[in-house]
C-alpha cells in the first residue's frame, strides 16, 4: 500500500510542477489589450527599492524595539 500512495504521490507532484511550468508568465509571447509596462529601472533604483529601503525599515523598526520605554526605575 505505501508504493501506491509513494507513486500517486509522485504523479501528482510531476503533475502539478508541469502545469505551473507550462503556465508560467513567462511563457507569454503577446501583450494582452491594455497591457502598458511603462520604462525600465535604473540599477540605482532597483538598489534602493530591494536594498536600501528593507534595510532602512529592518533598522527603523529594530530600533524602536530596542528602545526602552517609560521609567524603569525600581521603587523602594
Amino acid at each position: 500500500m505505501d508504493k501506491r500512495n509513494a507513486l500517486r504521490a509522485g504523479a501528482i507532484s510531476a503533475t502539478v510542477t508541469l502545469m505551473m511550468l507550462l503556465s508560467s508568465p513567462a511563457m507569454a509571447l503577446t501583450r494582452d489589450d491594455g497591457d502598458d509596462p511603462g520604462p525600465g529601472l535604473s540599477v540605482a533604483q532597483i538598489l534602493g527599492l530591494y536594498v536600501l529601503i528593507p534595510l532602512a525599515a529592518f533598522v527603523i523598526i529594530g530600533a524602536l524595539a530596542g528602545m526602552p520605554w517609560g521609567n524603569k526605575a525600581k521603587k523602594k
